[in-house]
């Protein structure tokens, strides 16, 4: 028999929402511990508010609104707020009842800048590989380093010569006054740009950058991760400024903020730590620096000897898997270009991509390891 195609309204639900979410759900894995580093994150979260005026969101469902955000590829907090408002998964997620008011994108954003202050992604990453459970998942000897491009939220258009952008010209030339407006059009034939002479309008912190040769070069910022070689989860990470010493500058400072000083460690990396000052800094800390061979024209720092040893062969082979992880968030957390402007925000958005990323995969390693 034909059922009816009647859709008649309904005041009441006697459904309890947890009930509607499948056990077997993988955001159960990731809510348990999601909230078991929040916990760990109580009292900074207390120094962030004050304890009078008129309560803000929690920040335990600012982050957790977040997190959905990177996992369901949302590109904005309009369409955030939007889903947030009928996605029952996303309400039990968050911690918000059926009936519970969905703020404003506005006053979502405006409390969101407050977690950015407090500096939570990084202690929300730092907390969430520190659960006993997931330390045994980890290596601490063995590590890899690497750096990736993150486009700038900033067109070519917007790198003017200093003078220009701090005038407040928006084309650097006479077209915005021919009626082409604050995107009129330039000819960039015949200019020659540098970041000690030009920086863009949009957004000062962002430089002209190419990753590689023959490649074309754009307004950007570096990402950086330290992956344990385990099971290739992040362990640190950060955004810079995009400069030729950067990867190795942000790669010493992420290894001495999580290496063991009583501990020998060693460190796998691509060409481009294949420096003098690195391999001297790496050997000076005890850290025997895995870094692949530059001998293109030049001499390496890296000896024959240790690259052919046994340990020296795996970590360049488990290194490579550092670039899942970039793939991972630049297409489904949504950073192959930052949302946001300015280096605090980029290093913000990047290091809690990174923790997102940890959290898509650990309910099947944990999973694996019981």
């Amino acid at each position: 028999m034909r059922g009816a195609d009647a859709r008649p309204g309904k005041l009441f639900s006697y459904v309890d929402m947890e009930d509607r979410i499948p056990e077997r759900h993988p955001l159960r894995a990731i809510r348990r511990l999601t909230d078991e580093a929040l916990r760990a994150l109580s009292e900074d979260f207390d120094e962030l508010y004050s304890r009078v005026g008129r309560p803000g969101i929690a920040p335990e469902k600012l982050l957790c609104t977040l997190l959905l955000q990177a996992f369901f590829s949302i590109c904005s907090e309009r369409q955030l707020m939007e889903q947030l408002n009928y996605n029952l998964l996303f309400r039990w997620f968050v911690g918000l009842d059926v009936d519970d008011p969905v703020w404003d994108a506005t006053v979502f954003t405006k409390n969101r800048d407050r977690l950015l202050r407090g500096d939570v992604s990084a202690r929300f990453l730092a907390e969430l590989v520190s659960l006993p459970e997931v330390e045994r998942l980890l290596s601490a000897e063995h590590f890899s380093v690497d750096g990736t491009q993150i486009g700038a939220w900033a067109s070519v258009k917007s790198f003017l010569p200093k003078e220009a952008a701090a005038g407040g010209d928006d084309d650097g030339g006479d077209d915005g006054a021919a009626g082409g407006g604050h995107n009129a059009e330039r000819d960039f034939r015949g200019e020659r740009w540098s970041n000690e002479t030009h920086e863009s309008k949009t957004d000062a912190d962002s430089r002209l950058y190419r990753k590689g040769k023959n490649r074309e070069a754009r307004l950007s910022y570096l990402g950086h991760a330290l992956m344990e070689n385990r099971n290739g989860l992040v362990l640190d990470g950060l955004a810079t400024r995009a400069t030729g010493e950067a990867e190795c500058l942000a790669a010493e400072v992420m290894l001495m903020r999580r290496k063991d000083p009583n501990r020998k460690v060693t460190l796998g990396a691509d060409k481009g730590y294949d420096t003098k000052e690195f391999v001297k800094t790496c050997k000076a800390f005890a850290v025997e620096p895995h870094v692949a061979r530059n001998d293109s024209g030049r001499r390496s720092n890296i000896s024959k000897k240790l690259a052919g040893s046994a340990e020296y062969k795996a970590s360049q082979v488990v290194r490579k898997r550092v670039e899942e992880v970039f793939g991972w968030v630049k297409t489904v957390g949504v950073l192959a270009k930052t949302r946001h402007r300015g280096l605090a925000k980029v290093d913000w958005q990047f290091t809690l991509a990174l923790a997102v990323y940890n959290l898509a995969r650990m309910p099947k390693l944990l999973a694996g390891s019981n």
